[in-house]
């Protein structure tokens, strides 16, 4: 037996996972195909209208709205930083490409943070579900980005939408992790002092959970927005107009200036994103508690 074992060429069955999800593929594209010309119009409006919304201004409008934005959140400085960083990607050349690779984000981010904030909440007030889901966030987490690209070119074909829905896909865990921690951090006492004054679970999930858990959830669309950010320019492989596709065209004809001005695009509306996003978190009601206690 033991020289069985040993033989040379002896080797575990193949296992046919991937000829398994292809049949899957096949099956879904034959029997819900409606279901997916929906989804393609519904996202591609999305997209098209936001994307001609924000090219339609001209660039110097964006550039001020931009800066305006910034200043609110954080002040002069960020306002001042945001004026120069979309100053430049304007005197790039880049800023139409940024405003479709911004309507992409815009639009993953929103049906992302739709799906994954009450899914943590769901995980977070009922054990059965947080078993559940956690297996799956670690499927979708671990399984290389590019692996998302080819179902969803089976099912709307090439253009923003397979870029959106791989998005959307790729970036939903961190969202739904940081909800479902967020809403277990909260103090029990707190919720035990809802209950003892007759607050029904509904209001104490609402006034007293959410408020409290809102930096972590905050810190979750975060990360939402940039990892849709990082993967709509991957996205640009499959036909997705802006930024991505202005690398991928660099790198496919090796053309270094191109591909490095587009490069630098991505970075400023990456940089502009996360601080905007960061704000918000800091803002809540906790965060402005905590500043106030480290202060004192």
């Amino acid at each position: 037996m033991r020289e069985l074992f040993l033989a040379d060429g002896w080797h575990v069955p193949r296992i046919p996972v991937g000829d398994w999800f292809a049949s899957i593929v096949d099956w879904l594209t034959n029997n819900i195909g409606p279901f997916f010309d929906f989804v393609d119009t519904v996202v591609k409006g999305a997209v098209n209208g936001l994307a001609s919304g924000l090219t339609w201004l001209p660039s110097l409008v964006l550039v001020v709205i931009f800066a305006a934005l910034g200043w609110w959140a954080r002040g002069w400085r960020f306002g001042a930083g945001s004026l120069i960083g979309f100053a430049l990607v304007d005197g790039l050349g880049e800023l139409h490409s940024a405003m479709e690779t911004l309507a992409q984000v815009l639009v993953a981010g929103v049906v992302a943070v739709l799906i994954a904030v009450p899914t943590g909440i769901a995980a977070a007030r009922n054990a059965s579900v947080s078993r559940v889901v956690k297996p799956v966030l670690d499927f979708m987490q671990t399984l290389p980005s590019f692996v998302y690209l080819i179902p969803v070119v089976v099912f709307f074909s090439i253009g923003p939408v397979p870029g959106v829905v791989a998005t959307v896909v790729f970036a939903l865990p961190p969202g739904v992790r940081l909800t479902e921690l967020g809403i277990r951090q909260v103090d029990p006492e707190m919720v035990e002092a809802g209950e003892a004054f007759g607050s029904p679970p509904r209001r104490i999930l609402t006034e007293i959970q959410i408020p409290l858990a809102m930096p972590s959830i905050m810190a979750g669309i975060n990360q939402i927005i940039m990892l849709s950010l990082s993967m709509v320019v991957i996205s640009g492989m499959v036909g997705a107009p802006g930024l991505g596709a202005e690398v991928y065209a660099a790198v496919t004809s090796l053309k270094i200036g191109q591909g490095f001005e587009a490069g630098i695009g991505v970075v400023v509306l990456a940089i502009y994103l996360d601080r905007l996003t960061s704000t918000l978190g800091a803002r809540s009601a906790v965060g402005r508690a905590r500043r106030r206690t480290a202060a004192a």
